[in-house]
């Protein structure tokens, strides 16, 4: 053991528009300019159950209301020994309503829009455990687990 070590759980929602293009928001979590796209969700918190925790963040985040979960996508597994980190990132497709107006609590959300498949690749391409899965599942792949040994590392595909 090499000191204290913090687990992560994460829920993300794959929503896609009439088009077929995917939801990202746009986050700046250190308030310095430098973005990052996700998909919208976060942190399930303590007491929370998964689908409880993707349709408060999806709230917060897009202003959009979950209708109902249709099936889980894909698991990540995102071991960062910089930070001391293993984060576990499940992502499920979703149904919503309403319209999109972001009104994040936290204030990290700058913008939440539909992207096509190519620039889903082009916003997530720094970030190899968020772009993968979620081509992979734009591809016809479903329920996969992916296991990372750091952010920017090469992936296991199981």
């Amino acid at each position: 053991m090499h000191g204290l070590r913090r687990d992560l759980l994460v829920a993300a929602a794959i929503l896609l528009d009439k088009q077929g293009r995917v939801l990202l928001v746009a986050n700046d979590w250190s308030r310095r300019g430098r973005v990052r796209y996700t998909l919208p969700g976060g942190m399930v918190e303590a007491g929370e159950t998964i689908p409880a925790a993707i349709a408060r963040e999806v709230q917060e985040e897009t202003g959009l209301r979950i209708r109902g979960i249709q099936h889980l996508a894909y698991v990540i597994q995102v071991e960062d020994a910089r930070k001391s980190e293993r984060t576990i990132a499940m992502a499920f497709r979703a149904d919503y309503e309403g319209l999109l107006n972001p009104k994040d609590p936290d204030g990290h959300i700058v913008e939440a829009r539909f992207f096509t498949a190519e620039e889903v690749a082009v916003k997530l391409d720094e970030h190899r455990p968020l772009l993968e899965p979620l081509m992979d599942y734009l591809q016809g792949e479903r329920g996969r687990f992916y296991a990372y040994s750091s952010w920017g590392s090469e992936g296991t595909r199981v």
